[in-house]
């Protein structure tokens, strides 16, 4: 299994990541965790524009969701096209809200070029790889996922809050791809993101093996979420995310 971070901007695409998105491959299969703003442009770099052979998304929020809009357009309107659909695992009225950001009515809306199935915690098959689903701590319907393949595993938070369902779904995962969008500061609303500390301590919770840093807010100092990640208690190795950061899980 190898991990490819196309993406991991939070909130919206930096100066060097587009939003959102992260390639997972086996067997030759190509599959997305989330396809934020921005993303489709930079995935080209790693596959073919035509590979992509399944997608989850973790929410509805732009920065991991919109670069669906763009790619209907290349599996429909391409010389290639229109090429079969591809699997979409989604938040309930994920077809409705990405046609209305579209500009399409709601029939036929993506669903020409995409197969919308619902997400509901638990597990399931996707492709080569288990993907395992499970509610964050976010105001949205949230998930955050791990996928599996060949005895190794990459959870990844989604956005969240503080969560005892991601220690559970992350727990002895290789790699865990944890959001740290706060800096530490007085009065942080609860409910939504980590901050680098937190992420390092639900990491340690879990027990995992590398634990990355991401959806980094272009405004924050990413240095100094990191060093906020060495009060959290995890001995693990720890690193910033970075768009086209290659992981080869084996």
């Amino acid at each position: 299994m190898k991990l490819t971070i196309i993406g991991c901007s939070g909130s919206f695409p930096g100066p060097d990541s587009p939003s959102s998105c992260y390639l997972l491959e086996a067997e030759g299969f190509r599959m997305l965790l989330d396809f934020g703003n921005g993303a489709l442009g930079a995935l080209q770099r790693h596959i073919g524009l035509y590979d992509v052979d399944a997608i989850c998304l973790s929410h509805l929020h732009a920065d991991h969701c919109l670069d669906l809009c763009p790619y209907h357009v290349v599996r429909t309107y391409s010389p290639r096209g229109p090429l079969p659909r591809v699997p979409v695992h989604a938040p309930a009225d994920a077809p409705r809200r990405l046609a209305a950001a579209y500009g399409m009515p709601d029939e036929p809306g993506l669903e020409t070029a995409f197969d919308f199935a619902r997400l509901t915690p638990g597990v399931f098959e996707v492709g080569p790889f288990q993907v395992t689903a499970a509610r964050m701590n976010h105001p949205v319907e949230t998930y955050g996922f791990r996928v599996s393949y060949g005895g190794r595993s990459v959870a990844y938070s989604g956005d969240t809050g503080e969560s005892a369902e991601l220690v559970k779904l992350a727990s002895g995962a290789d790699v865990l791809l944890c959001e740290a969008s706060f800096l530490e500061r007085p009065g942080l609303p609860a409910g939504l993101h980590l901050t680098g500390r937190q992420a390092a301590e639900h990491a340690a919770r879990a027990d995992v093996g590398t634990l990355v840093l991401t959806h980094l807010v272009p405004w924050y100092d990413r240095e100094q979420i990191l060093q906020e990640a060495s009060l959290g208690g995890f001995g693990g190795r720890t690193e910033l995310a970075r768009s086209g950061a290659l992981y080869d899980l084996g």
